[in-house]
C-alpha cells in the first residue's frame, strides 16, 4: 500500500489526474502552469523530477519531446491514491465529528432503528418482489467482495437498508427510517466504529437476506434485531476502549 505522507504524493495525484483527462502527451511547462492556476508554485524542474520518478515505476510514459501520457499502471495507482486520500481526510475528521456525537444519542438512534427495522424486515420477507430479493442477494454478494478488499463503506450499508425499506412496501416506516437512520454523520461514524472493533456487518446482512429469500418473517425479524444489537454492542465496545486511552 502506498502512503500519502508528503506533498510530493499529492502532486503525483494532481499530475496523474491531469494526464488521465488529456488525450495528448503533456509537458512539464503545461503542468507547471496548471499548478500555478491552482495557487501552487511548482517549478518545471520539480515537475520534471516527479515525472521521472513516475516513469521509473511505469506510471507514466515519455513520448519523445511531447511530454508524458498515463499508463494503465498509472491509472490503477491513481485510483488507489485517491481512495487513500479520501480515507485520510475522513480519518482526520472522524474524531472531531465523534466528539460532537454523544454516545447516549448514538445508542438511542440505534434503539429506534431496531424498533423500526425489525418490522421492515418482517414486511420485506412478506412483500418483496422476486426482483427485489435478487437485488438484495446481489448487493450482499457485492458487499462480501468489497469486504475482502477492505473497501466496504457507509454507502454500501445505506444502500442495503434503503432497498430493504423500499421492498417492505410500507412508506411510513421507510420514511421514519430515512429520518433517523441515515444522517450524513451517523453512517460514516458507524462505519469507522465497526472497522475499529472488527464488526461483521456483511455477515449480518447475509442472514437477513437469507431469511427474506425463504419468506420467513420471524427469522428475518430475528436476524435484523441481531444485526442492530451487534451495532449497539460495537458502539459501546468502541466507546469503552476510547475512554481507557
Amino acid at each position: 500500500m502506498i502512503g500519502l505522507n508528503n506533498d510530493t504524493e499529492n502532486y503525483k495525484i494532481e499530475i496523474l489526474s491531469f494526464l488521465e483527462q488529456s488525450s495528448e502527451p503533456v509537458g512539464s511547462g503545461l503542468l507547471s502552469r496548471l499548478f500555478v492556476s491552482k495557487g501552487v508554485e511548482l517549478s518545471e524542474a520539480t515537475i520534471g523530477r516527479i515525472l521521472r520518478q513516475m516513469d521509473q515505476v511505469k506510471w507514466t510514459l515519455r513520448v519523445g519531446f511531447q511530454g508524458r501520457t498515463i499508463t494503465e499502471t498509472g491509472r490503477a495507482m491513481l485510483t488507489e491514491m485517491k481512495t487513500l486520500r479520501k480515507r485520510q481526510i475522513f480519518s482526520n475528521r472522524f474524531i472531531e465529528t465523534l466528539e460532537l456525537t454523544k454516545i447516549d444519542n448514538l445508542v438511542d438512534v440505534l434503539v429506534a432503528r431496531r424498533a423500526i427495522e425489525r418490522e421492515l424486515a418482517r414486511l420485506t420477507a412478506l412483500n418483496a418482489s422476486a426482483e427485489e430479493v435478487q437485488l438484495l442477494l446481489a448487493m450482499v454478494k457485492e458487499q462480501e467482495q468489497y469486504e475482502v478488499k477492505e473497501r466496504i463503506s457507509a454507502e454500501h450499508d445505506v444502500k442495503f437498508h434503503k432497498l430493504l425499506a423500499k421492498a417492505s412496501k410500507n412508506k411510513v416506516l421507510a420514511a421514519a427510517m430515512e429520518l433517523i437512520g441515515y444522517d450524513a454523520q451517523l453512517s460514516p461514524i458507524l462505519e469507522r466504529i465497526r472497522a475499529e472493533v472488527e464488526g461483521e456487518r456483511v455477515n449480518d446482512h447475509s442472514e437477513i437476506v437469507r431469511a427474506i429469500k425463504e419468506r420467513n418473517p420471524d427469522k428475518a425479524e430475528a436476524a435484523m434485531m441481531l444485526h442492530v444489537d451487534s451495532l449497539i454492542s460495537d458502539v459501546k465496545k468502541y466507546w469503552s476502549s476510547v475512554k481507557k486511552q
